[in-house]
């Protein structure tokens, strides 16, 4: 699917701020604690020199993650994975840490993030830069020729990127053939990686994303396909996932990332719909296997792939001590999976992996770990709301404002979804120019291109509606 770029107006998203309560300035005894912890001395263990880079969005400053890719000798390969070591620099029990907890993950909206901690650490000194020192928690994960881990090595050291990548231009090298040298390999373990995601049953929904940009004295409206580098990427941070989650469940103690496996009745909802819009559903085929062969940029398969998000519902945290919970696993993953590879930006990382490193190296959970874990699953559910409210907030205001001089005008539409209710039918369609996706008034055939009238579009509401013709 190529990218579709529609200009809008300037906008105030500071509605959505206040709605959704989002907090403004530290408090200046966490803002004085960051300040002070930059000067924090490095861990002793040196692993600066492995060729790290980056792979991120071109404007973020808030990097997680760096990696090296190489092969072992003999067969297999060996990932090397740094996540920003953020509980080197935020004391338990200090103002820092308290107001990380009301805050609980960093939230993005087009006219700026509302950051999970001071950017002085996360835009800064813990961000994982290039050319400069960082202390980091590496993973080394050993894997054999097809992809299943071998060994899993976890320490604090200290790491030094030598590049800030970014998708698109990775991408692009990787097309040229020319890709760096510590992720040439990315494509084909990611490939490797997701091959083993579809056999165990994983759901990998490659959903265009609808992004707001700046652009000059307005903004960009776009509606962006995945790129392959993306999904590669991905796999690197969920086979580290999945080796924390294995760590820790081995270890009796820890923070799981759950979801829930599809219901049967979604399922078959699903092949009822793979019918309808002719895909292809082999006999045995698994969801993950049939979903990854639908094209993403038809209007029949973007319709397919809104139904089979239907599967994934119900992601949540779970955590344990002593007892493993009775559902470990996650439905989108098909494994057990915990979240460890973005601190910077999500709370619950950074406990996830101190109980990961605490059971690596044979030593008792910290306290103040084990009294945290209980208490993350209601917070990051907390939080995870404010973040898709803000989300779905800013590109409902974006699509609304767009349209609001253009009510009364029919378009062609694709229908995605379809509501189970006779005595009001309606659905969800898609605009292909702009690229809007908003609810619709009648009895709509899945699947299909229709002509529907825009029927509402108010700003002050967010509100974008259409009727069939």
């Amino acid at each position: 699917m190529p990218i579709k770029r529609v200009w809008a107006p300037r906008m105030d998203f500071s509605v959505l701020r206040r709605e959704l309560e989002l907090p403004g300035d530290f408090p200046a005894d966490a803002q004085a604690e960051a300040e002070a912890a930059v000067r924090n001395p490095m861990p002793v263990t040196d692993r600066t020199a492995v060729p790290f880079v980056t792979i991120d969005p071109a404007s973020s400053r808030d990097l997680d993650q760096a990696m090296h890719l190489s092969r072992r000798p003999g067969g297999g390969y060996r990932v090397e994975y740094a996540i920003a070591d953020v509980a080197s620099y935020v004391r338990p029990g200090g103002p820092l840490e308290a107001e990380t907890w009301r805050r609980g993950q960093t939230i993005y909206l087009p006219d700026g993030r509302i950051p999970l901690h001071p950017p002085v650490l996360s835009e800064d000194s813990v961000s994982l830069f290039p050319d400069v020192d960082r202390a980091a928690v590496v993973w080394t994960l050993d894997l054999d020729a097809d992809g299943a881990v071998t060994a899993v090595r976890l320490e604090r050291a200290r790491v030094r990127s030598r590049a800030k990548l970014d998708y698109a231009g990775v991408q692009a090298a990787v097309d040229a053939g020319a890709a760096p040298e510590p992720v040439a390999l990315l494509p084909e373990l990611g490939a490797l990686l997701a091959s083993r995601a579809a056999a165990r049953g994983a759901v990998d929904l490659p959903l265009p994303e609808q992004e707001i940009e700046p652009d000059g004295d307005g903004w960009r409206l776009v509606l962006r396909a995945p790129l392959a580098v993306e999904e590669h990427n991905a796999q690197i941070s969920l086979l580290t996932g999945m080796a924390a989650a294995t760590l820790m469940l081995d270890g009796g103690i820890g923070l799981l990332r759950t979801m829930p496996p599809p219901r049967p009745a979604a399922v078959q909802k699903l092949r009822a719909a793979a019918e309808s819009l002719g895909v292809a559903w082999p006999a045995g085929a698994s969801v993950g296997a049939v979903v990854a062969g639908v094209d993403p940029g038809s209007p029949r398969g973007a319709a397919f792939l809104d139904q089979a998000a239907e599967l994934l519902r119900g992601a949540g945290y779970t955590a344990f001590d002593g007892t493993a919970p009775a559902e470990t696993g996650h439905g989108g993953v098909g494994a057990p999976y915990a979240h460890v590879t973005a601190p910077l930006r999500r709370l619950a990382d950074r406990y996830a992996t101190e109980a990961c490193l605490a059971l690596h190296d044979g030593r008792a959970v910290p306290d103040w770990v084990r009294d945290a874990l209980p208490r993350l699953p209601k917070t990051m559910s907390s939080t995870d709301r404010v973040a898709s409210a803000a989300d779905r907030g800013a590109v409902a205001l974006a699509e609304a404002v767009l349209l609001e001089h253009r009510v009364g005008e029919v378009f062609d539409v694709g229908v995605l979804d379809v509501d189970d209710r006779p005595d009001q039918p309606g659905g969800t369609v898609a605009l292909d120019d702009p690229a809007v996706v908003a609810r619709c008034r009648g009895d709509l055939p899945l699947g299909e291109r229709i002509s529907a009238r825009l029927a509402v579009a108010d700003p002050a509401t967010r509100t974008v509606q259409f009727e069939k013709v």
